[in-house]
């Protein structure tokens, strides 16, 4: 695939397209540094954006204080939450609304070294993926490679935190017995796991947050691959 084939198109996108189509001949020198290139300031990108997201959430307040991805009260015990009050429980329910945000911000940071190592493995069909997709296409790409492994990482930390909660306890052995019924969705069926889901959605969502920055301004990250390869982009 020669690369002016197509005019007007950026030239990150068709390095990466040039790699993907078959029987093409040997590349050239120009299309290897071009493909390095747009590989380099992907993965500069990503680690970018995954690193000012866990270092955004991973301390003290980051969840709680920021309305976008502070971690509310389970859907029942939020409806409950005006009986519950009036029967005295008001402080253990903020307590709790503590306890979960409290440990998700001590399970992100937990996150950044599969981060960086879905970064490094990122292939050819991935980069292209990045390059010619939406504007949320890094974020899929971590969603896609890290959910499974990091719930799994989260869940024992957010546990450790939850289980200090009463009423997390109480919680979770009045849903075991009502989980039974299937009236519970399952990821509410305890603390910890529906912690861990809301503590991955809102990774992803400031992962976004900073997927959208690069995009919009690249050289504000004063990296000149990263301005290079989405300035290209735009």
């Amino acid at each position: 695939m020669r690369l002016n084939s197509f005019p007007g198109w950026p030239a990150a996108i068709l390095c990466a397209l040039a790699l993907l189509s078959s029987g093409a001949g040997a590349a050239s020198p120009l299309d290897a540094l071009s493909n390095q290139d747009a590989s380099n300031g992907l993965k500069a990108a990503l680690q970018a954006g995954s690193a000012a997201a866990v270092s955004k959430l991973g301390i003290e307040n980051g969840f709680l204080n920021n309305d976008k991805v502070k971690i509310k009260l389970p859907g029942i015990l939020e409806q409950a939450q005006p009986l519950l009050k009036m029967t005295g429980r008001g402080q253990q329910l903020d307590d709790l609304v503590v306890a979960m945000n409290r440990a998700a911000e001590s399970a992100v940071p937990m996150a950044k070294p599969l981060l960086l190592d879905a970064v490094k493995s990122m292939s050819v069909t991935d980069a292209k993926n990045i390059l010619s997709g939406g504007d949320t296409s890094v974020t899929d790409f971590f969603r896609q490679k890290t959910s499974a492994p990091l719930a799994v990482k989260f869940l024992p930390i957010v546990k450790s935190v939850t289980d200090r909660s009463g009423l997390a306890s109480k919680y979770n052995s009045t849903m075991s017995q009502i989980g039974k019924t299937g009236l519970v969705p399952q990821q509410q069926s305890t603390v910890e796991g529906y912690v861990t889901d809301r503590a991955l959605d809102g990774l992803y969502l400031m992962i976004g947050e900073e997927e959208k920055a690069i995009r919009s301004n690249p050289l504000a990250y004063g990296s000149k691959i990263i301005g290079k390869v989405f300035g290209s982009l735009k």
